[in-house]
C-alpha cells in the first residue's frame, strides 16, 4: 500500500449499504477495513472481490458496541494500514414494533447496537481519524417519516442525528468533517427482512418518491463517497438521499 493511501473503515461492511459504501471507497482509492459482527464469510468475500480488482481491503470482526473491539478494529486500521481518515458507520439493526407491543429486551438490543454503537464508534473516531479526516454515520428518513410500527429503530436513528452535529462542533480545529447520510428505504437484505410478507407495503413504500423507486446500496454509496472526499465545506449535515419521498 501507498504511504499516501487514505484509509477507510465501514462498519457494517459485509452486506447492504456498508458494502456498496466499501466497494465505492475502495473505487475512489481507499484502503478499506470491512467490519462485522456475525458474517465473516460475507465479510471476506467483500475483501476477496476488493482484492481480486487490485484493491487494498481487509476484514475485521468486531461488535460496534463493545469498546474493546471498536478500539481493536482501529488498532488494527493503524498497524496494518498506516492510520484512519474516513470513518463509514454503517452497522445497525431494524426489529419492527409499536411503542405499546414493542419487547423491551429486544428495544435494549437496537439501543445498544444503533445508538451505544454510533457512540462508541464515533467516541474513537474522534481520537483517531487523521486531519483532513471524515466521519459519516448512517442515520435515516424514518426520522422524518415517524411510519408507525418502527418505534425503537425510529428513536436510535433520531439520537444518531443528534450525535452528528454535536460532534461535528466538538471537532472544531482539527479540519474533521461529521455528517450523517439518511437513506430512505432502500434494497437491502434489511428492508426484505423487515417487509416479509407485505408486498403490497413494498409497493407502496416505493410509489413515495416521484422517482417512483426503492433506493439502491450505490445510490447511498454515490453520497457516502461524496462526503467522505470533496465534501470539505459540508459539515454537521443530515443528507436525506431518499428520492423525494415524503
Amino acid at each position: 500500500m501507498s504511504s499516501t493511501q487514505r484509509v477507510a473503515i465501514v462498519t457494517g461492511g459485509s452486506r447492504g449499504i456498508g458494502r456498496a459504501a466499501a466497494e465505492r471507497l475502495a473505487a475512489d482509492g481507499f484502503a478499506v477495513v470491512v467490519n462485522y459482527a456475525a458474517r465473516a464469510a460475507d465479510a471476506h468475500a467483500v475483501v476477496d472481490d476488493l482484492r481480486a480488482h487490485s484493491r487494498t481491503a481487509i476484514a475485521v470482526r468486531g461488535d460496534v458496541a463493545d469498546m474493546h473491539d471498536v478500539a481493536t478494529l482501529f488498532d488494527t486500521a493503524e498497524h496494518e494500514l498506516g492510520g484512519v481518515d474516513v470513518v463509514v458507520h454503517s452497522a445497525g439493526v431494524m426489529p419492527s414494533g409499536t411503542v405499546a407491543e414493542f419487547d423491551l429486551a429486544e428495544f435494549d438490543r437496537v439501543v445498544r447496537v444503533n445508538l451505544r454503537g454510533t457512540f462508541v464508534v464515533n467516541q474513537q473516531a474522534a481520537r483517531r481519524v487523521r486531519t483532513g479526516g471524515a466521519i459519516v454515520n448512517l442515520a435515516s428518513s424514518v426520522t422524518r417519516f415517524s411510519a408507525p410500527g418502527n418505534a425503537a429503530y425510529t428513536l436510535t436513528k433520531g439520537g444518531v442525528q443528534a450525535l452528528t452535529l454535536l460532534l461535528a462542533r466538538e471537532l472544531r480545529g482539527r479540519n474533521v468533517t461529521v455528517n450523517a447520510v439518511a437513506p430512505g428505504a432502500t434494497e437491502t437484505e434489511m428492508l426484505t427482512e423487515y417487509l416479509a410478507g407485505r408486498p403490497d407495503e413494498r409497493t407502496r413504500i416505493a410509489g413515495q418518491s416521484p422517482l417512483e423507486r426503492l433506493g439502491t446500496p450505490d445510490d447511498i454509496a454515490e453520497v457516502i463517497s461524496f462526503l467522505a472526499g470533496p465534501a470539505r465545506w459540508v459539515n454537521g449535515q443530515v443528507i436525506f438521499t431518499n428520492g423525494g419521498a415524503v
